[in-house]
């Protein structure tokens, strides 16, 4: 799963996969803004079939929560 993660976030952020780690936040990553982020959740829950609460989605800022949350939420 995690490089199904990184797919997705490289896709949105135009960088490459191999960039991406735990640490990666929009801190991190130039492209990261709050569009951008918005794209980020709505292809992660296409890509896995899941819903993201939205008291989740502005909480979702680095592969590490991203990764968690993915692994705690039920496909949709």
């Amino acid at each position: 799963m995690p490089d199904s993660i990184r797919k997705v976030m490289s896709q949105i952020f135009d960088i490459d996969p191999s960039s991406i780690v735990a640490e990666s936040s929009p801190q991190t990553i130039e492209r990261w803004d709050s569009l951008k982020h918005m794209q980020l959740i709505m292809a992660l829950e296409d890509e896995f079939g899941i819903r993201f609460s939205d008291d989740d989605i502005p909480e979702l800022t680095s592969f590490k929560l991203i990764e968690d949350a993915i692994n705690a939420s039920e496909p949709d």
